[in-house]
Formats: C-alpha cells, structure tokens, sequence
C-alpha cells in the first residue's frame, strides 16, 4: 500500500489490551484469535440482546397474515367479541393466570 497505512493488526496495541487491560497471561493471549481478543474487548460489533420493545416493534412491523397479530400472542383468554374470560369457563370475572381474580 502507498497511502501510508499500516499493514495487518495493531500488535502492540491488542498486547496491551489484552496483557495490560484483561490482565490476561501471555500464554492465554497468545492463544486468542484477534476476533476473541476483540469480543473480550467489548469491540467487534456484536449487537445487543432483542429487548421487549425491540420485539414488539417486530411484531407490529411483521404480523402474521390474517390474524392482525403476531402468532402466539397472548390476548389475556378474553373473547374480544364480548370480554369474556375463557379460562374461567366463559364467565366475567375469572380467575387470572396466578390465582389473581380478573
């Protein structure tokens, strides 16, 4: 390369990361690949966990076809149609999921 650009990894640097930051014994960062070396890191890119709004931003991007919601989804045992609980033998009032009155 002419651009002036250094060439491969950043050795000195990941050493330093890696012996002097994770305190890492030189046999255990020799062993590492420059990608685990990275995750360890907290660099790489690795996304964050789906969260639940995360998840149900999906589900209203993405709903199943015909239903009008995500396949699985809880509507809490009650009839939309006339709000009864089904769970409790299609009388108002039920007994919720814990044990809790509805």
């Amino acid at each position: 390369m002419s651009d002036g650009a250094p060439l491969g990894l950043d050795w000195p640097g990941l050493m330093r990361a890696g012996l002097r930051e994770l305190q890492l014994p030189p046999e255990a960062f020799w062993r590492l690949t420059p990608v685990e070396l990275m995750l360890m890191l907290g660099l790489g890119g690795a996304r964050a966990p789906l969260t639940r709004a995360r998840l149900e931003d999906l589900v209203r991007a993405y709903p199943d076809a015909g239903t009008g919601r995500a396949k699985g989804q809880d509507d809490g045992g009650c009839d939309a149609a006339d709000g009864r609980d089904r769970r409790a033998g299609g009388q108002p009032g039920g007994v919720g999921r814990n044990g809790g009155d509805l």
